[in-house]
This record gives structure tokens, C-alpha cells and sequence, in this order.
């Protein structure tokens, strides 16, 4: 299940920390957000270490549209409505910037990323009022956004707001380019931060200014980013031999479909869930049969899925940590628009540890108090933390081993305790315990992946318990596999 930007890239491979060490900056993650803010911290001048728990761009970054556009679905009227044209054109100016500036450093470095300059739609199958309504909310804020029926999907719709003069790129080819030029510690954990000292599993880092940029925040307290996301996933196929859509389409409402062109690839994906949601599976059955009614002549050439952080009012988070870490910052919450976001803070974290002011900063601060478009998603987020957590406590399995087919997964007791099985083909069950190791929700199996999720807060492990995806920083205890000879005398 690897993305098609996985297969023609080589990375280059870091050495890992093995003793202490001092930097200006530190920026921990190696994805697109941390290795553009490295990029440019080390452009002003500053000696910039960036450590990466696995391999650079080993993560999310490699499940992306790899989309550069400022049109983020019905985005414009929302922020219109809740923050005042003011902010929202801020966050229209940030994101405009950010494609610019891509075009500038692979113009001014002579990367080869299959960059296209590409317009970009946001399309609604039977309501043209709420394009006609962005468009308009668009064009007061400053983007030459315009209303079309012409597109180059394989339906009609009702109309579609276009932005003009966006972008798309290979992003590992990307990173590939800008990596070879940086200070990075691959395979070193960041696991604490103290101070100007972040302590690894390989030795101390001493930064004056940090940058996290793990795509979920791992520290807890202060910054409190568990109360303010939660993360979904979303699945893709990409097809050959299917007619070029030549542009970026999302449907509106965020539920629907997303297209864009890669060389002689269509990349189709949808299929949205929150993470832990996602029991019946079926999710890439979805898109592989509306793919097939749209596109019957075409062959499947590669599948993966993807995990965004999700804002109370979807706007991400960049900024100071919290107020009392005036030298620690944090980019994260991108809501499925991590190229452009990524860059966006990349910018915005380099003129405020610069100490220039930025124009745009305002409407991404983490310490917003922008209450009332924040107020339901906090409500639904604290009801399903709530909801998982008393699954932990108070659940009682009904399933048995012994009813788990090969292939599959349950919970079941287990002396006295509740545990995840997945039974493996061969019959071998593989048992976990079913608390998360972020803030112990109960977690929920996943049959698209084979994966243990959690639908609090995104944490993601595999079928023997190894973290996939954070916030959890390790593994879930109690991991053990058993043949079926071993079974047969364990007690469940």
C-alpha cells in the first residue's frame, strides 16, 4: 500500500544522534512542514539540526495529493463569516505566497518535481449557490476566483468555483532535492523537551529556538492540541488509462471525491472517516467501483490512504507552542492541505523566530479564542473522547476467539483483560492490549488497513502493537503472538 510518490524516489539516508549536541534550531519532524521550516531557518543564517524518529518523509507526507493551492473547499465564506474579511485574507495571502515560494525555490534550485502551474476547482454536483456564494466571497478578499460549468470530470455538475494559476508537484522528489543540503538525524526519537534541550534516545539536542513539526504535537502540556483535533483518513487509487481531468477538483463539503492528474495517472481518492471510524471497512471497494463506473477502461496502478489533523475551526495551528514556551513554535492542523499549510509555515516560523513581524500570523495563532466557530467541533471531539474512553473502562467483549476468522480482527478477554486479536492468515492471532498509549482510548480496528486506531485523538498502531501514527509516542503494551497450538491452552 505505498503512494505512487514512494516508487521512483531515492532519499537520502541520515546518520542518527549518538551524542549530545548544540544548534540555533532544532525542528523535529522530517516531513514537508519540517523540512521547508529547516529550509528556511538555515536560509537566514541559523545552524538548524532536524530530527526524525524514522526516515525522512516516512510519514504522512507520502500519502498526500501533493495539491499546492490556496483553494481549500468552501473555505473563504466560512472564514469571512467567523474571523472578518480581515483574517480571512490574511489566510488567503499566506497560502497564495506559499505556492510562490515553491515556485521559487525550485526555480531558483533547478529541482526537477514535475511542477505544474494548474487551476484548481471546488465543485458541487446540485447547489450552485454555494459556489456562486465562494466565488464571491474569494474575489472580495483578493483571489480571481471565477464560476464555471466547464470542467474535466467525467459527470456534469452544477457549477464549480475555479481558482486560477495553482499548482501540483511530486513532493518526495521535492524533499529528495532539499534533504541533501540539511542537517538531518534520522531513526532519533525526540521523546522530551526541556527548556532549550529536547532529550532523544541518542543524546540532547540544545537549541535555542525549536520548531515541532510531527504533524500531531507529542507534548501534551502546555499547548493542550489534544483538546483542539482530531485526525481523518481518506483513500486513493491512481488509475491508467483514464481520461486527464487537466486541473485539481475537491467536491464540495469535503465528502465527496478529490482528482488531479499525475503525468499518465489519474489520482481518484474520497472515502472520508474519522480515524477509529471505520468498522465495516470498504472504504477502497468505494472509490475502486465509482472509479470503474467513471473510468471502465482503466487499470488500477497503486493504492494508500492518507491522515490529516483537523481543526476546531479549519484553520491550522502555527505559531508559539503555548504562551509559556516563548522559544518553542509548532505547525500542525493543516485539514487535508498540508503542501500549501506546510509552507505557509515554513514562512511564518521563520520571520517570527527572525523576529520580523509577519503580516499573516494573526489568523494561524494557536492561542486564538475565536470561541464560537470553534464551539461544536470542541463539543464532538470531547464526546467521542469521552465515548472511547468509558468503551475502555465499562465495554464488555461479546466476541470469543474462537469466532474471530482468519483475516480478521476482535476484542475479546483475556484473563481479565481486554485485548485486540488479529488473526493472520496462517491462523496465528496476534493480541494487543486495545488502550491506546496516547491518553488510553479504546481502540478501534480498522479492515481497510489491518491497523488498531484510535478515534480520540488518531494515534494508529499495527497488528503487533508498533506505533504507526502519533500522537502516541510508544508502543501498546502486552503484544504477543500465539500459534494455534498456543491458543488451544490460553485462557480467553
Amino acid at each position: 500500500m505505498k503512494s505512487i510518490w514512494n516508487q521512483p524516489v531515492q532519499l537520502p539516508q541520515k546518520n542518527r544522534l549518538t551524542s549530545n549536541m548544540r544548534a540555533d534550531a532544532a525542528v523535529i519532524g522530517a516531513g514537508m512542514a519540517g523540512i521547508l521550516a529547516a529550509t528556511l531557518l538555515a536560509q537566514q543564517g541559523l545552524k538548524t539540526v532536524v530530527l526524525e524518529a524514522k526516515t525522512i518523509a516516512g510519514g504522512v507526507t507520502q500519502g498526500t495529493t501533493a495539491k499546492i493551492t490556496s483553494q481549500h473547499n468552501l473555505i473563504y465564506k466560512k472564514l469571512i463569516d467567523a474571523f472578518g474579511e480581515e483574517k480571512a485574507a490574511q489566510y488567503a495571502a499566506a497560502n497564495q505566497n506559499a505556492i510562490a515560494k515553491y515556485k521559487e525555490i525550485i526555480d531558483q534550485n533547478g529541482i526537477d518535481c514535475d511542477f505544474e502551474q494548474k487551476n484548481a476547482f471546488v465543485y458541487s454536483l446540485d447547489d450552485p449557490k454555494i459556489i456562486q456564494s465562494e466565488v464571491n466571497a474569494a474575489q472580495r478578499i483578493g483571489i480571481p476566483a471565477a464560476f464555471t460549468e466547464k470542467t474535466g470530470l467525467p459527470f456534469g455538475t452544477a457549477g464549480a468555483c475555479m481558482f486560477p494559476d495553482q499548482a501540483q508537484f511530486h513532493p518526495l522528489k521535492f524533499i529528495a532535492a532539499l534533504a541533501e543540503g540539511l542537517t538531518i538525524l534520522e531513526h532519533t526519537m525526540a521523546k522530551e523537551i526541556d527548556g532549550k534541550e529536547i532529550h532523544t534516545d541518542g543524546g540532547t539536542l540544545h537549541a535555542d529556538f525549536i520548531v515541532v513539526a510531527t504533524h500531531y504535537p507529542f507534548i501534551n502540556m502546555p499547548g493542550y492540541y489534544f483538546l483542539k483535533m482530531h485526525q481523518q483518513r481518506s483513500y486513493f487509487i491512481a488509475l491508467e488509462n483514464a481520461s486527464p481531468v487537466d486541473g485539481m477538483y475537491i467536491e464540495a463539503g469535503g465528502d465527496g471525491f478529490s482528482f488531479r492528474d499525475y503525468k499518465n495517472l489519474l489520482l481518484l481518492g474520497g472515502a472520508n472517516h474519522r480515524t477509529g471510524e471505520n468498522k465495516d471497512g470498504g472504504k477502497y471497494d468505494i472509490i475502486r467501483k465509482t472509479g470503474g463506473e467513471w473510468y471502465p477502461g482503466a487499470t488500477e496502478k497503486a493504492f494508500w490512504s492518507a491522515q490529516d489533523c483537523m481543526t476546531l475551526d479549519g484553520v491550522p495551528y502555527i505559531g508559539r507552542y503555548a504562551l509559556t514556551t516563548p522559544d518553542m513554535y509548532v505547525a500542525t492542523g493543516f485539514n487535508k492541505w498540508g503542501m500549501t499549510g506546510s509552507m505557509a509555515a515554513a514562512m511564518i516560523l521563520a520571520d517570527m523566530i527572525a523576529g520580523r513581524k509577519n503580516e499573516w500570523a494573526d489568523v494561524f495563532s494557536p492561542q486564538r479564542m475565536d470561541i464560537l466557530p470553534s464551539a461544536k467541533n470542541f463539543a464532538s471531539n470531547a464526546a467521542e473522547t469521552v465515548s472511547a474512553l468509558a468503551d475502555e473502562i465499562f465495554m464488555v467483549p461479546k466476541e470469543t476467539l474462537a469466532q474471530i476468522k482468519e483475516g480478521d480482527a476482535g476484542i475479546v478477554e483475556s484473563h481479565g483483560e481486554k485485548v485486540g486479536v488479529f488473526r493472520s492468515e496462517d491462523g496465528q492471532a496476534h493480541i494487543v492490549t486495545t488502550k491506546c498509549a496516547h491518553l488510553g482510548c479504546q481502540l478501534a480496528w480498522n479492515p481497510d488497513e489491518n491497523t488498531w486506531d484510535c478515534p480520540c485523538h488518531g494515534s494508529r498502531f499495527d497488528t503487533d502493537g508498533n506505533v504507526i501514527g502519533n500522537p502516541a509516542m510508544k508502543g501498546l503494551w502486552g503484544n504477543k503472538k500465539l500459534s494455534r497450538s498456543q491458543q488451544n491452552k490460553e485462557v480467553f
